[in-house]
């Protein structure tokens, strides 16, 4: 089963672009340094995720495999972009690769999934209800 990666409010607009908050796909918990490969694409154009937020740092997305903090279900993982979007509505595409550590999956060592999203969003969407907060 994989939850949605991309709520209505996952895009928001910043000083030097933007940054776009991801919901954890998983029925579990996951250590933050189980996403690899991060890709995105924003109205078809590939955009590189110059840096991730954890909770008051920012980091550099290969360095999120040194990471020891807690991607909680209910918490979402900052990815911010520099790129300068239009007011509007964006066409946004999402991959990524999730290890589960507690799945083996044979001799190559723990379970590793591709997860990928795309999905219409408003820039600067209000929150809705939501109970989320960002990965600390």
């Amino acid at each position: 089963m994989s939850l949605p990666s991309l709520r209505d409010d996952a895009l928001s607009s910043t000083d030097v672009g933007f940054e776009l908050r991801i919901s954890l796909p998983w029925i579990r918990s996951l250590p933050v340094w189980s996403v690899n490969s991060l890709e995105l694409a924003v109205d078809g154009d590939p955009v590189g995720v110059s840096a991730v937020g954890i909770g008051d740092r920012r980091v550099a997305p290969s360095a999120l495999a040194f990471e020891r903090g807690w991607w909680f279900v209910q918490d979402r993982l900052r990815l911010e972009g520099r790129r300068m979007l239009a007011p509007g509505v964006h066409e946004v595409m999402l991959g990524f690769r999730l290890i589960v550590p507690y799945l083996d999956a044979g001799g190559d060592g723990p379970l590793s999934l591709p997860f990928s999203s795309a999905r219409t969003l408003l820039l600067d969407a209000p929150a809705m209800g939501t109970v989320s907060r960002d990965v600390a």
